[in-house]
């Protein structure tokens, strides 16, 4: 198959798939008429390195997968090398998470802050940005 349907079946566009080309991710066969030609394999890569993304993972990230597919095997993350990717990312996530939880819980702390300061009945407090007349 040609770029345009390829990129059409993998829901990309032609110039990702060059792009991924450029970068040793996908194969540059060319057919006789000097055509890129692609095939259901060159779809399996593509659909790997899209789901990847969609999850989050950089485009490097995704070169164990594709290698382990390119070295016949029935899933890119059926090798060593993919592991030890999900490992890192994980890892990274959980940081991530962490990082969350404490900007949660010193929003959730403002937040209770300014509400006790409020006295029923009292005067509103003032916003600086409220007061300006134009």
């Amino acid at each position: 198959m040609r770029i345009g349907e390829l990129a059409a079946r993998a829901g990309t566009t032609t110039r990702a798939l060059r792009y991924y080309e450029s970068r040793g991710l996908l194969p540059a066969r060319r057919d006789d008429r000097g055509y890129r030609s692609y095939d259901e394999a060159d779809l399996r890569l593509l659909t790997q390195i899209r789901t990847l993304r969609d999850f989050g993972f950089e485009l490097e990230e995704t070169r164990p997968f594709v290698e382990c597919l390119r070295a016949g095997h029935p899933e890119g993350d059926a090798c060593p090398a993919s592991l030890a990717v999900y490992r890192r990312k994980l890892d990274e996530l959980d940081a991530l998470i962490g990082e969350l939880r404490t900007v949660r819980e010193q929003v959730a702390g403002r937040l209770r802050l300014a509400a006790e300061s409020l006295v029923p009945g009292g005067p509103e407090p003032l916003c600086e940005l409220g007061g300006l007349e134009r």
